[in-house]
C-alpha cells in the first residue's frame, strides 16, 4: 500500500507562489499516475493536474500557464509549484495516487491554501 503525505500550504497574497508537495510511502509510486485534486467550500473536488509514470502531465485549464507539476522518483515525492495564484485557488488541495486498471486509488490528508490579501 501508499501513504501520502502533502505539505506546503498556507496563506499567501494574491499574485504569490507556493510550491506542494506530496510524499509517497511504499513501493507502488514509479507505477502510479499521480494527481492533485482541490476542493473549494460548496464547490465539486476538481482535478487540478496529473502525471504519468512516463511523465506525461495534464492541467485543469483554470491552472495552466501557472501551476507545475512534477515527479522525483529518488525521493517517491511529487512537486505543484503554483505561481500567480488567484483568490480562486483558495482550497483544499490533495494529493491522489492510482493506476488505470487497478484498485490502486490512494489520497493524502489534504493541505489548506488559502490566496487572500
Amino acid at each position: 500500500q501508499v501513504q501520502l503525505v502533502e505539505s506546503g500550504g498556507g496563506l499567501v497574497q494574491p499574485g504569490g507562489s507556493l510550491r506542494l508537495s506530496c510524499a509517497a510511502s511504499g513501493n507502488l509510486f514509479t507505477i502510479l499516475t499521480m494527481g492533485w485534486y482541490r476542493q473549494a467550500p460548496g464547490k465539486q473536488r476538481e482535478l487540478v493536474a496529473s502525471i504519468t509514470s512516463g511523465g506525461s502531465t495534464n492541467y485543469a485549464d483554470s491552472v495552466k500557464g501557472r501551476f507545475t507539476i512534477s515527479r522525483d522518483s529518488a525521493k517517491n515525492t511529487v512537486l505543484l509549484q503554483m505561481n500567480s495564484l488567484k483568490p480562486e485557488d483558495t482550497a483544499v488541495y490533495s494529493c491522489n495516487g492510482g493506476r488505470r486498471g487497478t484498485t490502486y486509488n490512494f489520497w493524502g490528508q489534504g493541505t489548506q491554501v488559502t490566496v487572500s490579501s
